[in-house]
C-alpha cells in the first residue's frame, strides 16, 4: 500500500524533530531497546489515529521496532506535521495524513489506514472507533482490541459500551495513573499556555482568564494561568469540581458572569456549546478565545460567525470576528486544540509516560485479549508502576521501600 502525505521531501526536518524528542524520552528509549530485541509485535499489524507530531512519531517507530506493521493517521487536521509525515514514510511506516486536511480527505485518510486490517488500534478521539463501528464493520473480527488517548475519547467507549455496541475491548489509556495525572495537568498545563502565548505575543499576568471545565487538563491549565500571574476563574457543572477549584483559590461562577469579566477564555470539558451566542454578546472588546479540548464544538463557532460582520484572520492562527457594535472577539487555531494546532503539543518528558502506557496497553492486548470481553477497561496497575519505576531511574531518584514487616502490618490492618 502507499502512503498519502504532502512531500516526501520534507523528511530531513522530520528526522530531526524526532532525533531531538528521542533525547527527552528514556522510557520509551528503554523500552525500544529491549522489545525490538523480541520483537512480541511480529507480524501483528497496529494503526494509530493521534496527533502526528514528533512525540507520536517516535511512539510509531518504537512499535515497529517491537515487530508491528504500523500505519498512522493525524486525528487532528491543524495538529499534523508534513515533515515528520515524510520521515515516518523514509522509516518505513505508512502515513496517511496532511496539515489542513478538509473533513472529506481526513475521513479518506482513516478509511486508508483501516484498509490495512488492523489487528490492534490507538485511537485519539474516538473516530478510529466510530469508524470501525459504523462504515468499516466488515473488520471488526480481526480486531483484539486497542486503547484511547484522551477523555473525550474515554467518553464515547463507555456510551457505546453502555448500549451494549462496543465490539472489541479497548483499555482507557487515558485513565491510566501515568497518563491523566501528568499528561492531562502538567502537559496540557503547559503546552496549552505555550500555544496561546506564542500566537499571540500578549502578556497573561493581570488577565481576567476563565477556565472553562476543572478536570485534569483544566486544573493544570489554571495552576499555570496562576504561575503567569492571571486572575483566574473557573467554570463547572459539577459541584465536586466546583468546591475542589474553590479550595485551590479561584473564583468560581456560572459562564453567563464570567463571559462579562474575561480577557482569556480557555475551554476544556469535552462538550459542546460551552461558550455561545449569549457570552458572545456580553464579551468584552478585544476577548481571546482558545480550546484545548478535544474537538471544535466547545466554541460555538457558527453562532459566533452568524452575529458577526466581518471575519477575518488578522495574525497566524488568530481570527477576530467583528461585532455589530464594533467590538472584537479573537478566535485561536479555529477553535481547534490550541496547544497542537498553535504549538508543538505537550512536552517530550510527559508524553514519555503517556507513550509508554500506550505501548503496554498494546502489548497487554497482544497477550490477554482471548481472555478479555467487548468492555473498557483500566490498565493493570502493576503497569503503572513500572512505567513510575523506570521514569525514576532515568531522573537518578531513588525512594523507600517496604520492609518485609511492613508489607505484614498493612496486609494485616
Amino acid at each position: 500500500m502507499k502512503s498519502m502525505i504532502r512531500d516526501i521531501a520534507l523528511a530531513p526536518s522530520g528526522h530531526d524533530k524526532i532525533a531531538w524528542v528521542k533525547n527527552f524520552m528514556p522510557v520509551l528509549n528503554q523500552i525500544e531497546a529491549e522489545y525490538s530485541q523480541t520483537k512480541p509485535f511480529a507480524g501483528k499489524r497496529i494503526v494509530m489515529t493521534i496527533h502526528l507530531e514528533a512525540k507520536t512519531a517516535y511512539l510509531a517507530l518504537v512499535l515497529k521496532n517491537a515487530g508491528a506493521e504500523v500505519a498512522i493517521t493525524g486525528s487532528n487536521p491543524l495538529s499534523t506535521q508534513d515533515d515528520i509525515a515524510a520521515a515516518l514514510v523514509e522509516d518505513g511506516v505508512l502515513v496517511y495524513a496532511t496539515h489542513g486536511c478538509t473533513a472529506e480527505e481526513y475521513d479518506e485518510f482513516l478509511a486508508k489506514a483501516l484498509d490495512t486490517r488492523p489487528e490492534i488500534i490507538i485511537d485519539d478521539g474516538g473516530d478510529l472507533v466510530s469508524m470501525l463501528h459504523t462504515k468499516r464493520r466488515e473488520l471488526l473480527p480481526g480486531i483484539l482490541g486497542g486503547s484511547e488517548e484522551t477523555t473525550t475519547g474515554v467518553h464515547r467507549l463507555h456510551a457505546l459500551a453502555a448500549k451494549g455496541k462496543l465490539e472489541f475491548p479497548m483499555i482507557a489509556a487515558n485513565d491510566a495513573y501515568c497518563k491523566y495525572l501528568f499528561d492531562n495537568r502538567y502537559g496540557t498545563g503547559q503546552s496549552t499556555w505555550d500555544g496561546i502565548m506564542r500566537t499571540t505575543n500578549l502578556v497573561i499576568a493581570g488577565k481576567n482568564v476563565v477556565i472553562a471545565g476543572y478536570g485534569w487538563c483544566g486544573k493544570g491549565c489554571a495552576m499555570r494561568a496562576k504561575g503567569l500571574g492571571a486572575n483566574v476563574i473557573v467554570t463547572e457543572v459539577d459541584p465536586i469540581k466546583a468546591i475542589e477549584a474553590v479550595f485551590d483559590g479561584f473564583r468560581v461562577m456560572p459562564m453567563d458572569e464570567a463571559a462579562k469579566i474575561g480577557d482569556i477564555f480557555l475551554t476544556l470539558t469535552g462538550d459542546k456549546d460551552v461558550i455561545r451566542a449569549r457570552h458572545f454578546a456580553d464579551m468584552k472588546d478585544g476577548v481571546i478565545m482558545a480550546n484545548s479540548g478535544h474537538f471544535d464544538v466547545e466554541i460555538n463557532i457558527p453562532e459566533l460567525e452568524s452575529q458577526s460582520v466581518s471575519r477575518q484572520t488578522v495574525r497566524t492562527n488568530i481570527e477576530e470576528f467583528k461585532q455589530k457594535d464594533g467590538r472584537k472577539l479573537y478566535l485561536l487555531a479555529e477553535g481547534r486544540l490550541v496547544n497542537l494546532a498553535a504549538g508543538d503539543g505537550h512536552p517530550a518528558e510527559i508524553m514519555d509516560l503517556s507513550f509508554a502506557v500506550q505501548f503496554f496497553s498494546a502489548l497487554h492486548l497482544l497477550h490477554h485479549h482471548q481472555d478479555m470481553k467487548p468492555e473498557v477497561y483500566l490498565m493493570p496497575e502493576e503497569i503503572n508502576t513500572r512505567i513510575a519505576e523506570i521514569k525514576l531511574a532515568s531522573m537518578e531518584i531513588i525512594i523507600d521501600k517496604l520492609t518485609p514487616e511492613q508489607k505484614k502490618y498493612l496486609d494485616e490492618a
